[in-house]
């Protein structure tokens, strides 16, 4: 028989045992529907990670440290010597940390480096509060503007050289600081306020003007520095922002260090960077920014690539995926047996059937290629029914969990790709079929004679 036939013959013989198809194609569709959901989950948190690091991060550039404890990866457990370069910072748990910061002999080291385009130093500055005239005064926090982001606007316009007092204002900061909406914010001023570092000069100083401990102690409370900015746009609520700096403000490099001064003279963090971001010339090319990297590593700093961040994420998504996946697996492994358990007592029904269709001069190959071609049906109805059901399903809720999760306009945590729907049931096809090879073959080696005394 040729094979089109054999499969037309396969549809027709699970039309005549109905319930029982659809009852086992159903166990392999809760293994689909779980599948399918995984992979589409997958991809939209995989888009939406990438738009995470397209928004804030220049892939030529490097996160240069010098200490692995601020990305991380050091050993907690173990005691570490002491270094008097050391800052203190909190890791991802919450717990204090003390590791080795960059100095301004580092970074003039490292920007003397022929790969080295340009520097940024990583500054964020925890202000003491910011206000405008007539207005409550509200925490915040300030960091370097980072030409690579690409923040959504509700007002302005980011200049093109962001410099001078120029400020980027959350759209949170507008109601709270008296604008009466985006627009009117612009080319308004606002102060930020830093307090200044009451060091061991200022307290001799003091003291040699009479002061006692009490007002030396009031001095520095209320020894703040306010600066003026200028609102030059307001950032909408971001969806694709770094984790905890939604509502950052951002300010030019110069303007950042200035505050940065303020706020650490007197103190061991002066002039002291936890990391930069050097731009690798001609970065794009991943190989001369791999060389980057790896003469950073040898002078002993600590280099990390926007590709490393990427992976770390990434990394973090598989792990997750590969749960979910699990559970979709077993399912498909238990439905593995109900088929096997179908294709059996198909061939013991049939038995008389195969006895006169090989009496009739059917082959005995074409016999259990028949029986396989019905195996791969089931594989086939179950991958479409719970491929199917996942799609409605999930297309039907995207919108919800979008609005739940807040990932804004252009995300959705589902995203189905018809080739990988279509890949998963070709392997659910391959599956039943291998799962119905020994009921094949026992049919195919039935012996006619026998078969059609068969009761």
């Amino acid at each position: 028989m040729k094979p089109r036939d054999i499969i037309k013959r396969s549809g027709r013989n699970l039309r005549q045992a109905k319930a029982r198809t659809i009852l086992t194609a159903s166990a392999i569709a809760v293994g689909t529907f779980a599948l399918t959901l995984t992979l589409a989950a997958s991809n939209g948190a995989q888009h939406f990670v990438d738009n995470i690091i397209n928004n804030n991060f220049d892939p030529s550039e490097l996160i240069v440290a010098n200490d692995k404890s601020v990305f991380g990866r050091a050993d907690s457990a173990t005691p570490r010597e002491y270094d008097s370069s050391f800052g203190q910072g909190l890791s991802s748990a919450n717990a204090a940390i003390q590791f080795k910061q960059l100095s301004d002999s580092d970074i003039v080291k490292i920007s003397a480096e022929p790969y080295t385009e340009n520097l940024r130093k990583g500054i964020t500055i925890n202000l003491t509060y910011l206000t405008r005239a007539g207005q409550k005064k509200y925490v915040g926090v300030a960091s370097t503007f980072n030409p690579a982001q690409h923040p959504d606007l509700s007002s302005g316009r980011i200049p093109s050289n962001l410099g001078g007092n120029d400020i980027l204002l959350p759209e949170a900061y507008v109601e709270a600081l008296g604008f009466k909406d985006a627009k009117d914010a612009i080319g308004k001023s606002i102060t930020l306020t830093v307090r200044k570092s009451f060091d061991a000069t200022d307290i001799q100083t003091a003291l040699a003007q009479g002061l006692s401990a009490e007002s030396i102690k009031s001095l520095g409370q209320t020894s703040v520095t306010e600066v003026p900015f200028t609102v030059a746009a307001v950032i909408k609520k971001p969806t694709t922002a770094q984790p905890g700096t939604e509502l950052y403000m951002f300010i030019s490099a110069d303007a950042a260090s200035r505050l940065n001064d303020i706020a650490t003279k007197g103190t061991a963090n002066y002039h002291k960077y936890n990391f930069v971001y050097v731009k690798v010339k001609n970065g794009n090319n991943s190989s001369d920014l791999i060389a980057a990297q790896d003469k950073l590593k040898a002078m002993g700093y600590t280099a990390q690539s926007t590709a490393d961040t990427q992976k770390f994420l990434t990394d973090i998504i598989k792990v997750l995926q590969g749960i979910v996946a699990a559970f979709g697996a077993i399912a498909v492994i238990a439905s593995v047996f109900g088929i096997v358990n179908t294709m059996y007592i198909s061939v013991i029904q049939r038995t008389r059937e195969i006895g006169l269709m090989k009496a009739l001069g059917m082959r005995a190959k074409d016999v259990g290629r028949l029986f396989r071609f019905e195996a791969a049906w089931i594989g086939f109805l179950g991958g479409i029914m719970g491929s199917v059901i996942a799609f409605g399903v999930g297309t039907a809720l995207n919108p919800w969990i979008t609005t739940k999760l807040s990932l804004g306009a252009g995300n959705s945590l589902l995203i189905f790709q018809v080739k990988q729907i279509a890949v998963l049931i070709a392997i659910l096809m391959i599956v039943a079929v291998l799962a119905g090879f020994f009921p094949a073959r026992k049919a195919s080696k039935l012996d006619p004679i026998q078969a059609l005394r068969t009761e």
